[in-house]
């Protein structure tokens, strides 16, 4: 069964365009390296009344959306295998330091193991 990394963080309005330029580089750095699929969605429909909405969840201020993302890999080994050629790259070095257009400290992240794949 496939591997999933995902992250769940609250990104300024103001600097959704910054992460998706952000997003993409990196994106392109993790498919070079092996994973499967990358995905970055921004929020649009979050007033939910059932569960905990992703505003809450996240801890969006006003004037903040939810981006929702996740990486794909074959495996968990796959994943680390790909994950530790990616952290060496230096284009990803150069990324991190540039000031991200987000919290990081507010950033919720996991791996996660398939049970469900339709």
């Amino acid at each position: 069964m496939a591997y999933v990394d995902g992250f769940v963080l609250s990104v300024p309005r103001s600097k959704v365009q910054s992460y998706r330029q952000m997003s993409q580089k990196a994106g392109k750095v993790w498919r070079e390296h092996g994973a499967v699929e990358y995905r970055e969605c921004v929020g649009d429909d979050l007033k939910m009344k059932m569960g905990v909405p992703f505003p809450r969840l996240a801890k969006a201020k006003p004037g903040e959306t939810v981006v929702f993302s996740w990486i794909v890999y074959k495996s968990r080994a796959h994943r680390d295998r790909v994950n530790a050629k990616v952290m060496k790259d230096p284009r990803l070095a150069t990324m991190m330091a540039e000031p991200m257009p987000f919290d990081v400290k507010r950033m919720s992240m996991g791996g996660f193991k398939v049970i469900v794949d339709l």
